[in-house]
Protein backbone atom coordinates (compact mmCIF):
# COMPACT_ATOMS: atom_id res chain seq x y z
CA UNK A 1 0.00 0.00 0.00
CA UNK A 2 1.39 3.39 -1.04
CA UNK A 3 2.08 5.84 1.82
CA UNK A 4 -0.26 8.80 2.03
CA UNK A 5 1.15 11.98 0.59
CA UNK A 6 0.42 15.46 1.85
CA UNK A 7 -0.44 18.14 -0.65
CA UNK A 8 2.07 20.99 -0.52
CA UNK A 9 0.82 23.90 1.55
CA UNK A 10 1.03 26.30 -1.36
CA UNK A 11 -1.23 24.13 -3.52
CA UNK A 12 -3.76 23.73 -0.72
CA UNK A 13 -3.96 27.51 -0.39
CA UNK A 14 -4.31 27.97 -4.15
CA UNK A 15 -7.15 25.45 -4.01
CA UNK A 16 -8.98 27.61 -1.48
CA UNK A 17 -7.83 26.41 1.92
CA UNK A 18 -6.71 28.75 4.65
CA UNK A 19 -3.74 28.01 6.86
CA UNK A 20 -2.30 29.12 10.18
CA UNK A 21 0.56 30.78 8.34
CA UNK A 22 0.75 31.65 4.65
CA UNK A 23 2.99 29.68 2.33
CA UNK A 24 5.92 31.78 1.16
CA UNK A 25 8.21 32.00 -1.84
CA UNK A 26 9.90 34.96 -3.53
CA UNK A 27 9.97 36.08 -7.12
CA UNK A 28 13.58 35.76 -8.40
CA UNK A 29 14.42 33.74 -5.30
CA UNK A 30 17.19 31.99 -7.26
CA UNK A 31 19.46 34.92 -8.00
CA UNK A 32 22.41 37.18 -7.40
CA UNK A 33 21.73 37.87 -3.72
CA UNK A 34 22.83 34.27 -3.02
CA UNK A 35 26.59 33.58 -2.98
CA UNK A 36 26.01 30.02 -4.19
CA UNK A 37 24.13 31.36 -7.22
CA UNK A 38 26.93 33.79 -8.04
CA UNK A 39 29.41 30.91 -7.99
CA UNK A 40 27.37 28.89 -10.49
CA UNK A 41 26.67 31.93 -12.65
CA UNK A 42 30.40 32.70 -12.89
CA UNK A 43 31.15 29.32 -14.49
CA UNK A 44 28.00 28.97 -16.60
CA UNK A 45 29.00 31.10 -19.57
CA UNK A 46 26.21 33.36 -20.80
CA UNK A 47 22.92 33.80 -19.00
CA UNK A 48 21.14 31.78 -21.69
CA UNK A 49 23.79 29.07 -21.32
CA UNK A 50 22.71 28.84 -17.69
CA UNK A 51 19.01 28.72 -18.62
CA UNK A 52 19.63 25.94 -21.16
CA UNK A 53 21.92 23.79 -19.01
CA UNK A 54 19.69 21.37 -17.03
CA UNK A 55 22.47 20.52 -14.59
CA UNK A 56 23.14 24.12 -13.64
CA UNK A 57 19.55 25.39 -13.94
CA UNK A 58 18.39 22.59 -11.64
CA UNK A 59 21.10 23.47 -9.14
CA UNK A 60 20.20 27.15 -8.95
CA UNK A 61 16.47 26.40 -8.80
CA UNK A 62 17.09 24.21 -5.76
CA UNK A 63 19.53 26.52 -3.97
CA UNK A 64 16.94 28.73 -2.23
CA UNK A 65 14.93 25.66 -1.23
CA UNK A 66 17.94 24.15 0.50
CA UNK A 67 18.85 27.40 2.22
CA UNK A 68 15.42 28.73 3.23
CA UNK A 69 12.89 25.92 2.85
CA UNK A 70 10.51 28.01 0.76
CA UNK A 71 7.11 26.47 0.11
CA UNK A 72 7.65 26.61 -3.66
CA UNK A 73 10.51 26.45 -6.11
CA UNK A 74 10.16 28.39 -9.33
CA UNK A 75 11.87 27.18 -12.48
CA UNK A 76 15.07 29.07 -13.23
CA UNK A 77 14.67 30.37 -16.76
CA UNK A 78 13.65 33.62 -18.47
CA UNK A 79 10.56 34.98 -20.17
CA UNK A 80 12.58 35.61 -23.35
CA UNK A 81 13.19 31.95 -24.14
CA UNK A 82 9.95 32.02 -26.14
CA UNK A 83 11.10 34.68 -28.65
CA UNK A 84 14.50 32.95 -28.70
CA UNK A 85 12.78 29.66 -29.57
CA UNK A 86 10.83 31.50 -32.27
CA UNK A 87 14.11 32.46 -33.90
CA UNK A 88 14.68 35.99 -32.62
CA UNK A 89 18.28 36.83 -31.70
CA UNK A 90 18.44 37.21 -27.91
CA UNK A 91 21.53 37.95 -25.84
CA UNK A 92 22.12 39.19 -22.30
CA UNK A 93 24.80 41.83 -21.78
CA UNK A 94 26.22 41.77 -18.25
CA UNK A 95 24.87 44.74 -16.34
CA UNK A 96 22.73 45.91 -19.28
CA UNK A 97 19.94 43.35 -19.51
CA UNK A 98 18.61 41.63 -22.63
CA UNK A 99 19.35 42.68 -26.18
CA UNK A 100 17.18 41.43 -29.05
CA UNK A 101 17.11 41.97 -32.79
CA UNK A 102 13.99 44.18 -32.98
CA UNK A 103 10.86 42.77 -34.56
CA UNK A 104 8.78 45.80 -35.41
CA UNK A 105 7.45 45.31 -38.94
CA UNK A 106 5.97 42.67 -41.21
CA UNK A 107 9.38 41.58 -42.48
CA UNK A 108 10.64 41.07 -38.94
CA UNK A 109 7.58 39.05 -38.05
CA UNK A 110 7.93 36.88 -41.14
CA UNK A 111 11.56 36.18 -40.24
CA UNK A 112 10.40 34.37 -37.10
CA UNK A 113 9.56 30.69 -37.16
CA UNK A 114 6.04 30.22 -38.56
CA UNK A 115 5.07 28.14 -35.52
CA UNK A 116 6.43 27.51 -32.05
CA UNK A 117 8.52 24.35 -31.72
CA UNK A 118 8.49 23.47 -28.02
CA UNK A 119 11.28 20.97 -28.63
CA UNK A 120 13.65 23.94 -28.91
CA UNK A 121 13.07 24.39 -25.18
CA UNK A 122 13.70 20.74 -24.34
CA UNK A 123 16.56 21.65 -21.96
CA UNK A 124 14.22 23.87 -19.94
CA UNK A 125 11.63 21.11 -19.71
CA UNK A 126 14.35 18.67 -18.66
CA UNK A 127 15.16 21.09 -15.82
CA UNK A 128 11.51 20.98 -14.74
CA UNK A 129 11.62 17.18 -14.63
CA UNK A 130 14.85 17.11 -12.65
CA UNK A 131 13.70 19.72 -10.15
CA UNK A 132 10.42 17.91 -9.61
CA UNK A 133 12.29 14.71 -8.82
CA UNK A 134 14.69 16.45 -6.44
CA UNK A 135 12.20 18.58 -4.51
CA UNK A 136 10.83 17.55 -1.12
CA UNK A 137 7.24 16.31 -1.37
CA UNK A 138 5.98 19.29 0.61
CA UNK A 139 7.45 21.81 -1.85
CA UNK A 140 5.47 22.93 -4.89
CA UNK A 141 7.07 23.60 -8.26
CA UNK A 142 6.07 26.62 -10.31
CA UNK A 143 6.63 27.10 -14.02
CA UNK A 144 6.09 30.39 -15.79
CA UNK A 145 6.01 32.48 -18.92
CA UNK A 146 5.84 36.16 -19.72
CA UNK A 147 2.54 37.67 -20.76
CA UNK A 148 2.36 38.57 -24.47
CA UNK A 149 2.36 42.34 -23.88
CA UNK A 150 5.50 42.18 -21.74
CA UNK A 151 7.32 39.82 -24.12
CA UNK A 152 6.23 41.82 -27.17
CA UNK A 153 7.59 44.98 -25.54
CA UNK A 154 11.07 43.44 -25.48
CA UNK A 155 10.72 41.97 -28.96
CA UNK A 156 9.71 45.29 -30.54
CA UNK A 157 12.17 47.61 -28.76
CA UNK A 158 15.01 45.11 -28.69
CA UNK A 159 15.62 45.90 -25.03
CA UNK A 160 13.88 47.05 -21.87
CA UNK A 161 12.54 50.59 -22.12
CA UNK A 162 11.37 52.84 -19.26
CA UNK A 163 7.72 53.12 -20.31
CA UNK A 164 7.49 50.57 -23.15
CA UNK A 165 6.92 53.47 -25.55
CA UNK A 166 8.09 51.66 -28.72
CA UNK A 167 5.60 48.82 -28.20
CA UNK A 168 2.81 51.12 -27.10
CA UNK A 169 3.30 53.38 -30.09
CA UNK A 170 3.30 50.42 -32.48
CA UNK A 171 0.11 49.12 -30.87
CA UNK A 172 -1.56 52.41 -31.83
CA UNK A 173 0.01 52.63 -35.30
CA UNK A 174 -0.26 49.09 -36.65
CA UNK A 175 -3.10 47.13 -35.10
CA UNK A 176 -2.74 44.27 -37.60
CA UNK A 177 0.96 43.75 -36.93
CA UNK A 178 0.53 43.92 -33.17
CA UNK A 179 -2.37 41.45 -33.21
CA UNK A 180 -0.32 39.02 -35.32
CA UNK A 181 2.61 39.17 -32.92
CA UNK A 182 0.39 38.74 -29.86
CA UNK A 183 -1.42 35.81 -31.47
CA UNK A 184 1.95 34.12 -32.08
CA UNK A 185 2.91 34.65 -28.43
CA UNK A 186 -0.42 33.42 -27.08
CA UNK A 187 -0.14 30.16 -29.00
CA UNK A 188 3.48 29.66 -27.97
CA UNK A 189 2.72 30.42 -24.32
CA UNK A 190 -0.10 27.87 -24.16
CA UNK A 191 2.10 25.16 -25.64
CA UNK A 192 5.02 26.05 -23.38
CA UNK A 193 2.99 26.16 -20.15
CA UNK A 194 1.24 22.88 -20.91
CA UNK A 195 4.64 21.31 -21.53
CA UNK A 196 5.88 22.61 -18.18
CA UNK A 197 2.85 21.15 -16.42
CA UNK A 198 3.38 17.82 -18.15
CA UNK A 199 7.05 17.86 -17.10
CA UNK A 200 6.11 18.22 -13.44
CA UNK A 201 5.17 21.82 -12.63
CA UNK A 202 2.31 22.03 -10.11
CA UNK A 203 1.21 25.49 -11.21
CA UNK A 204 2.30 28.19 -13.64
CA UNK A 205 2.65 31.94 -13.25
CA UNK A 206 2.13 34.47 -16.03
CA UNK A 207 4.34 37.53 -15.51
CA UNK A 208 2.85 40.78 -16.83
CA UNK A 209 5.73 42.94 -15.66
CA UNK A 210 4.79 45.98 -17.77
CA UNK A 211 1.03 46.13 -17.17
CA UNK A 212 1.36 49.60 -15.66
CA UNK A 213 2.49 51.08 -18.98
CA UNK A 214 -0.87 50.45 -20.63
CA UNK A 215 -3.85 52.81 -20.48
CA UNK A 216 -7.16 51.06 -19.69
CA UNK A 217 -8.27 50.56 -23.31
CA UNK A 218 -4.96 49.01 -24.33
CA UNK A 219 -4.73 46.99 -21.12
CA UNK A 220 -8.01 45.25 -21.81
CA UNK A 221 -7.03 44.39 -25.38
CA UNK A 222 -3.32 43.68 -25.20
CA UNK A 223 -2.89 42.44 -21.63
CA UNK A 224 -6.07 41.07 -20.15
CA UNK A 225 -7.36 39.58 -23.40
CA UNK A 226 -4.20 37.63 -24.28
CA UNK A 227 -3.72 36.44 -20.69
CA UNK A 228 -7.31 35.21 -20.70
CA UNK A 229 -6.70 33.33 -23.95
CA UNK A 230 -3.58 31.70 -22.51
CA UNK A 231 -5.48 30.60 -19.40
CA UNK A 232 -8.33 29.23 -21.50
CA UNK A 233 -5.90 27.36 -23.76
CA UNK A 234 -3.99 25.83 -20.87
CA UNK A 235 -7.16 24.76 -19.08
CA UNK A 236 -8.61 23.33 -22.29
CA UNK A 237 -5.57 21.05 -22.48
CA UNK A 238 -5.13 20.50 -18.72
CA UNK A 239 -8.43 21.26 -16.93
CA UNK A 240 -6.92 21.06 -13.42
CA UNK A 241 -4.15 23.54 -14.17
CA UNK A 242 -3.50 26.17 -11.49
CA UNK A 243 -2.67 29.58 -12.94
CA UNK A 244 -1.14 32.55 -11.15
CA UNK A 245 -1.12 35.99 -12.78
CA UNK A 246 1.15 38.86 -11.72
CA UNK A 247 0.01 42.11 -13.40
CA UNK A 248 2.52 44.65 -12.10
CA UNK A 249 1.16 48.18 -12.06
CA UNK A 250 -2.43 47.21 -12.86
CA UNK A 251 -4.04 48.24 -9.56
CA UNK A 252 -7.04 49.81 -11.28
CA UNK A 253 -7.84 46.53 -13.02
CA UNK A 254 -7.27 44.09 -10.17
CA UNK A 255 -10.86 43.88 -8.96
CA UNK A 256 -12.12 43.19 -12.45
CA UNK A 257 -9.38 40.59 -12.96
CA UNK A 258 -10.28 38.96 -9.63
CA UNK A 259 -13.90 38.62 -10.69
CA UNK A 260 -13.08 37.29 -14.16
CA UNK A 261 -12.06 33.78 -13.14
CA UNK A 262 -8.94 33.99 -15.30
CA UNK A 263 -6.53 33.42 -12.44
CA UNK A 264 -6.46 31.10 -9.45
CA UNK A 265 -4.06 33.54 -7.80
CA UNK A 266 -3.47 37.23 -8.41
CA UNK A 267 -0.07 38.66 -7.50
CA UNK A 268 -0.09 42.13 -5.97
CA UNK A 269 2.77 44.55 -6.54
CA UNK A 270 4.05 46.63 -3.62
CA UNK A 271 1.99 49.71 -4.61
CA UNK A 272 -1.32 47.94 -3.86
CA UNK A 273 -2.80 48.79 -0.45
CA UNK A 274 -3.38 45.51 1.44
CA UNK A 275 -6.57 46.78 3.09
CA UNK A 276 -8.07 47.64 -0.31
CA UNK A 277 -6.90 44.35 -1.82
CA UNK A 278 -8.34 42.34 1.06
CA UNK A 279 -11.79 43.77 0.33
CA UNK A 280 -11.74 44.03 -3.45
CA UNK A 281 -9.43 41.25 -4.65
CA UNK A 282 -9.02 38.62 -1.93
CA UNK A 283 -12.80 38.47 -1.55
CA UNK A 284 -12.85 36.74 -4.94
CA UNK A 285 -9.52 34.92 -5.35
CA UNK A 286 -6.33 33.91 -3.58
CA UNK A 287 -3.85 36.78 -3.47
CA UNK A 288 -0.07 36.73 -3.49
CA UNK A 289 2.29 39.39 -2.17
CA UNK A 290 3.13 42.09 -1.54
CA UNK A 291 6.16 43.16 0.47
CA UNK A 292 8.19 45.98 -1.08
CA UNK A 293 11.56 44.50 -2.15
CA UNK A 294 13.29 47.60 -0.76
CA UNK A 295 11.76 46.92 2.66
CA UNK A 296 13.52 43.56 2.51
CA UNK A 297 16.78 45.29 1.60
CA UNK A 298 16.42 47.73 4.50
CA UNK A 299 15.60 45.16 7.20
CA UNK A 300 15.25 46.17 10.83
CA UNK A 301 12.06 46.84 12.76
CA UNK A 302 10.28 48.30 9.73
CA UNK A 303 10.61 44.93 7.97
CA UNK A 304 8.97 43.17 10.91
CA UNK A 305 6.15 45.71 10.87
CA UNK A 306 5.64 45.43 7.12
CA UNK A 307 5.52 41.63 7.24
CA UNK A 308 3.12 41.70 10.20
CA UNK A 309 0.74 44.06 8.42
CA UNK A 310 0.57 41.93 5.28
CA UNK A 311 0.12 38.66 7.16
CA UNK A 312 -2.53 40.12 9.47
CA UNK A 313 -4.48 41.87 6.71
CA UNK A 314 -4.76 38.77 4.53
CA UNK A 315 -5.29 36.26 7.36
CA UNK A 316 -8.45 34.16 7.24
CA UNK A 317 -8.55 33.85 3.45
CA UNK A 318 -6.19 32.21 0.97
CA UNK A 319 -2.93 34.17 0.79
CA UNK A 320 0.60 33.41 -0.43
CA UNK A 321 3.30 35.61 1.06
CA UNK A 322 5.67 37.05 -1.54
CA UNK A 323 7.31 40.26 -2.60
CA UNK A 324 5.63 42.90 -4.71
CA UNK A 325 8.26 42.24 -7.40
CA UNK A 326 11.51 40.30 -7.68
CA UNK A 327 14.09 40.18 -4.90
CA UNK A 328 16.91 42.68 -5.47
CA UNK A 329 20.54 41.53 -5.88
CA UNK A 330 21.70 43.70 -2.95
CA UNK A 331 19.31 42.02 -0.49
CA UNK A 332 21.14 40.67 2.58
CA UNK A 333 20.56 36.97 3.16
CA UNK A 334 20.06 37.75 6.86
CA UNK A 335 17.06 39.92 5.99
CA UNK A 336 15.44 37.07 4.07
CA UNK A 337 15.94 34.90 7.15
CA UNK A 338 14.41 37.62 9.33
CA UNK A 339 11.39 37.87 7.02
CA UNK A 340 10.86 34.11 7.05
CA UNK A 341 11.00 33.94 10.85
CA UNK A 342 8.34 36.63 11.01
CA UNK A 343 6.07 35.00 8.42
CA UNK A 344 6.42 31.62 10.08
CA UNK A 345 6.01 32.96 13.61
CA UNK A 346 9.25 31.47 14.94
Amino acid sequence: MEPATTKPLLLSVIDGKTSERPPVWLMRQAGRYLPEYREVRARAGTFLDLCYNPDLATEVTLQPIRRFGFDAAILFSDILVIPHALGQDVTFAEGEGPRLRPVNDKEGLEALAPSFDVDRLAPVLETVRRVRTALPSETALLGFCGAPWTVASYMIAGKSTPDQAPARLLAYQDDVFFASLVDRLVDASVTYLVAQLDAGADAVQIFESFAGALPPALFDRWSLGPISRIAEGVRAARPQARILVFPRGAAQRLEMLAQSGIADVIGLDWSVDPDWAQEHVQAHVCVQGNLDPLSLVAGGSQLDAAVDRIVATFAGRPHIFNLGHGILPETPVAHVEQMLRRVRGV
